[in-house]
C-alpha cells in the first residue's frame, strides 16, 4: 500500500490545492449559512490496517478536514469507523487518494448544503403545523429555549425554578432549571446537561423533552411522581450557549466554545476537554485550532468554571451526573482518561445494562455501553470523569442517535423516537439510584 506523502505519489499532487479553507460567508446570500457547504461531502472511512490508519491520519492533517466521528485524529486506528466532512475543493483529492490506497469508504452525504436546505425546509413546515403551541419535535434556537425556560418558570412555580449560574464568554446567561417538588430543603439531586458540543442539536432537544414529560406525567405516572417527589433535577438545556448560537447563525458544525485566543485567530475550546482531571493528556490537543483543544488551563472557559463551581458547591446532594451528546448510540461511564475499573463498577454497570435494555424496548434501537475509554476512546479532561472524581458516584454520558447515517443532521422526525427511548433509560437509571446504590 502506498502511504500518503511519498514524493512520487500522484495523489500527493492534489493535496496542496486542498488547504484552502471553507468558503467565506457572503453577506446577503439567500441560501442557508450563506451556501458555505455547497458541494461538501460526508464520507465514512474504514482503515483496516495500521498502515491505512497512518495514511488516513496524514491525509486529515493535509486536507484540514472536519472529523465528525471520532472527534480527533488521535482516535483513528485500524478497524475504527471514521466519518469526515470534506469541503468541495478537497473531495476530489480525497476520493482519488482512497481509490489509490484501496481504503474502504462510503459517501454518507453527497451534498451537505442540500441536506441542510432540505432539513430547514421541513423544519419550517413542521413549525407552521404546530403554531398553536411549543413544538418539542423541532430543533429550537438558543433564544427560543431560554424564552421557554422563562415561561415554565412563570407557569409551573410548584415544580420549576429557573436561575443563572453565571455568564458565558460572550456574556450570555447560563440558565439552569431546577425541577422537583419542593419538600425537604436538601433532597438528593441529579444533574443533567445537554449541548456541551454546539453542533449536537439533539442533546438540547432531549433536555427539553425530559422537562416536558416530567410536567405532563407527574400526576399520572407513579415512577415520575416518585422521581420528582424524592429528587431534584438540575437541568442545563444548553451548556455551550455561545457555540450553540453560533451553530445556528454561522457554522452548523461548530463544536467548541467561542472564546478568543490572543496568539491565534482560532476561536474556542472543547468544553469536554477543559476539566481538571488529567487535563490535556491523551485524547486532547494543545493547539487552539483543533476541535479537541483543551484550553490554556483547566476551567479556562467561564461555562465550564460556572458548572464546576455549582457542582462543587452541591456535591453532597448531587448523586448522579448525566451528560447528553451525539452521535454513536452509546451509554458511557468512567473512566474516559484511562483503562481502569471504577470502585463502584458493579452498581454502575448494572444501571447501564438495565438502562440500555429499557431503551431498546421502545423502538429496538441498540446502544453499546461500558467504560468510555474502552467503549469509545481515551480522552482526558472530560466532565464525566471530573464529576466522578469530585465525588458524584453515578456519572454517565449518553451518545444519542444515530450511528452515522445522518450524524449531526439527525432529522426532526427522529427527535420524538430518540427522546422517547432515552426517557426510559434515564428513568431507569434514576430509579436504580433511588432503590439500590448508595
Amino acid at each position: 500500500m502506498k502511504l500518503l506523502g511519498k514524493p512520487r505519489s500522484p495523489t500527493a499532487a492534489f493535496l496542496p490545492l486542498c488547504l484552502i479553507s471553507l468558503k467565506l460567508l457572503q453577506p446577503g446570500h439567500s441560501h442557508l449559512y450563506n451556501n458555505r457547504y455547497a458541494g461538501d461531502k460526508v464520507i465514512r472511512l474504514i482503515p483496516n490496517t495500521k498502515d491505512e490508519a497512518y495514511a488516513v491520519k496524514k491525509m486529515y492533517q493535509q486536507l484540514k478536514v472536519d472529523l465528525w466521528q471520532p472527534s480527533s485524529i488521535f482516535y483513528v486506528s485500524a478497524g475504527t469507523v471514521t466519518d469526515v466532512h470534506i469541503p468541495q475543493n478537497g473531495s476530489r483529492a480525497l476520493l482519488a487518494f482512497l481509490r489509490e490506497t484501496s481504503i474502504q469508504y462510503k459517501i454518507l452525504i453527497e451534498d451537505l448544503q442540500k441536506a441542510l436546505e432540505k432539513g430547514s425546509s421541513l423544519q419550517t413546515q413542521r413549525r407552521r403545523r404546530s403554531a398553536s403551541g411549543y413544538n418539542y419535535e423541532v430543533y429550537h434556537s438558543l433564544e427560543e429555549i431560554q424564552n421557554w425556560m422563562r415561561h415554565l418558570n412563570k407557569t409551573h412555580p410548584g415544580l420549576i425554578h429557573v436561575f443563572s449560574i453565571g455568564k458565558s464568554y460572550e456574556g450570555r446567561s447560563l440558565f439552569v432549571l431546577k425541577l422537583g417538588r419542593r419538600s425537604q430543603a436538601h433532597k438528593r439531586a441529579v444533574w443533567i446537561d445537554c449541548g456541551i458540543h454546539a453542533r449536537e442539536w439533539v442533546g438540547p432537544a432531549f433536555c427539553q423533552w425530559f422537562v416536558k414529560e416530567a410536567l405532563l406525567t407527574y400526576r399520572s405516572d407513579p415512577t415520575m411522581r416518585k422521581m420528582l417527589n424524592h429528587l431534584y433535577f438540575y437541568i442545563m438545556p444548553v451548556f455551550n450557549v455561545d457555540g450553540y448560537h453560533f451553530s445556528w447563525t454561522n457554522d452548523r458544525f461548530w463544536r467548541k466554545t467561542r472564546s478568543r485566543n490572543s496568539r491565534f485567530r482560532c476561536h474556542g475550546v472543547d468544553a469536554n476537554r477543559n476539566w481538571r482531571v488529567k487535563w490535556c493528556d491523551e485524547g486532547a490537543s494543545m493547539h487552539p485550532c483543533d476541535d479537541t483543544y483543551c484550553g490554556p488551563f483547566p476551567e479556562s472557559e467561564p461555562e465550564v468554571k460556572a458548572v464546576a463551581n455549582f457542582l462543587r458547591k452541591h456535591k453532597k446532594h448531587i448523586r448522579a451526573y448525566l451528560s447528553f451528546h451525539s452521535y454513536a448510540q452509546m451509554l458511557l461511564y468512567p473512566y474516559s482518561y484511562k483503562y481502569a475499573t471504577i470502585p463502584n463498577f458493579s452498581c454502575v454497570e448494572s444501571a447501564a445494562h438495565k438502562a440500555v435494555n429499557a431503551l431498546r424496548s421502545v423502538h429496538g434501537v441498540q446502544y453499546r455501553y461500558g467504560p468510555a475509554s474502552s467503549t469509545l476512546y481515551v480522552s482526558s479532561g472530560s466532565s464525566m470523569d471530573w464529576a466522578y472524581k469530585t465525588g458524584i458516584p453515578y456519572t454517565f454520558a449518553f451518545e444519542l442517535r444515530d450511528t452515522g447515517h445522518f450524524g449531526f443532521l439527525l432529522p426532526e422526525t427522529l427527535i420524538k423516537p430518540t427522546c422517547t427511548e432515552t426517557m426510559l433509560a434515564v428513568k431507569n437509571i434514576t430509579m436504580h439510584l433511588l432503590k439500590k446504590c448508595p
